[in-house]
């Protein structure tokens, strides 16, 4: 995927080389200026600056099954590590999760740019495990930020799917992801609810 994606990047930039183009250089005339960067970046970034760092967590799934309902839900616990990306246009991140034997349950990796056009933020997460990609898109308001994303279950019924990150602080917040398999007609809530401390101010890819 990577190589085709490199190909088509290729042929992109060689359609800008036109023959006048080429009779221009050959003339002596100056290249084109390279774009610049964007020389701001958005204050709507720091939105979403407090997930930098990195984060142990307290997990829990909502209790669906016969047997969870009675023996209560599982044990889970995780981390979250996140850092600046595009420029300082974004940011990145990865979430884990264990079992309580210390087994791995879920591994997310997540790409999130504010699209300042859109006023909103754009993402992709990659769920590992499973190999699927999931975008969404979000906005913050009321002092919480909320995504929402279209996907599907392991047996393909699909879903619409909003989380939100709330009660946050420089060192704590809650995450809640609410889910609806009827056109959002209805939501089966907290799906999966996590409770984030903070352990470093930072965190390497």
């Amino acid at each position: 995927m990577r190589s085709l994606h490199a190909l088509s990047h290729l042929f992109a930039l060689s359609s800008l080389v036109t023959p006048a183009a080429l009779h221009a250089q050959h003339a002596g005339a100056a290249a084109p200026a390279a774009p610049s960067a964007v020389s701001t970046v958005p204050p709507e970034v720091e939105q979403l600056a407090f997930l930098l760092g990195q984060w142990e967590l307290k997990v829990t799934p909502r209790a669906n099954s016969l047997a969870t309902k009675i023996h209560g839900a599982p044990k889970l616990s995780g981390t979250w590590k996140a850092w600046r990306a595009f420029d300082g246009l974004g940011i990145e991140d990865e979430l884990r999760i264990i079992d309580g034997s210390g087994n791995p349950a879920s591994l997310s990796h997540a790409m999130r740019f504010y699209d300042a056009a859109q006023r909103r933020w754009t993402q992709t997460s990659l769920d590992v495990y499973r190999g699927r990609f999931t975008p969404a898109t979000g906005a913050w308001a009321d002092g919480a930020f909320t995504l929402r994303s279209v996907g599907r279950d392991a047996d393909g019924t699909p879903y619409v799917q909003r989380t939100r990150f709330y009660e946050i602080t420089p060192t704590s917040f809650k995450y809640q992801a609410d889910r609806s398999s009827d056109g959002e007609r209805t939501w089966e809530t907290a799906v999966l609810r996590i409770e984030a401390t903070r352990v470093a101010a930072s965190a390497s890819r």
